[in-house]
């Protein structure tokens, strides 16, 4: 007499509840302060079945970072239409970011602080993430730059220099908006881009700020 044969859950299944029980946990309490146990037990499953499929806890979180980095980049370039103009193409990468950082804010926690406060190789996995978000966000500065003039006048570094503030600046905001009530994902993207594209459009139309004259020394170009 044959009985109902249980059926085994996928072994990627498994593992998306272990990440997502994983990132849950390191979010909230901190790489060192969170224990295989407990991500064990919110993922419903044994502490041995953990180390099993991800071997531990270095790898455990190791793949917690990789998994949430792709999903940050992929919702940017996936949030921005390229037929848009400059402008557009920015606020909606901006959207994008803010979005999802805050739908997900163990996921950001995970990235933001804990992997670049717990050295190598941590941190470098993080860098990986965030070279390819301001690849990203320099392009577009550089189409912006491309729209306004045929030989646009700013300089390589400059437009890199751009793109590194702008990420650094789209960062601090994400905590401030995760961590004080009310603020949408739009607001914050407003935020931002009135700050930056007033400026950004200043350089477009060849009106760059410059220090004041006097004594001060000439601002060297960035390279």
């Amino acid at each position: 007499m044959g009985g109902v044969k249980s059926k085994r859950m996928p072994r990627a299944v498994r593992e998306r509840q272990m990440l997502d029980a994983a990132v849950r946990t390191f979010g909230q309490r901190g790489y060192r302060a969170a224990s295989m146990d407990e991500i064990a037990e919110l993922a419903g499953v044994s502490k041995p079945l953990v180390y099993l499929y991800l071997n531990s806890k270095e790898s455990l979180f190791t793949a917690c970072i990789r998994r949430e980095a792709k999903a940050l980049t992929e919702a940017v370039r996936t949030g921005v239409r390229t037929e848009l103009p400059a402008d557009r193409q920015l606020w909606e990468g901006l959207q994008a970011f803010f979005t999802h950082t805050a739908e997900n804010p163990d996921g950001w926690a995970v990235l933001h602080l804990q992997a670049r406060t717990h050295g190598e190789p941590f941190a470098a996995e993080v860098a990986a993430m965030r070279e390819e978000l301001v690849a990203f966000v320099t392009e577009l500065i550089a189409v912006a730059a491309r729209e306004a003039h045929r030989d646009p006048s700013l300089e390589e570094g400059e437009v890199a220099g751009l793109g590194e503030a702008l990420v650094g600046a789209a960062e601090s905001l994400a905590d401030w908006a995760n961590a004080t009530p009310d603020v949408t994902a739009r607001q914050a993207a407003a935020t931002l881009m009135n700050f930056a594209w007033a400026g950004l459009g200043n350089l477009m139309d060849g009106r760059p700020w410059s220090p004041p004259s006097g004594t001060d020394a000439p601002v060297p170009a960035l390279t």
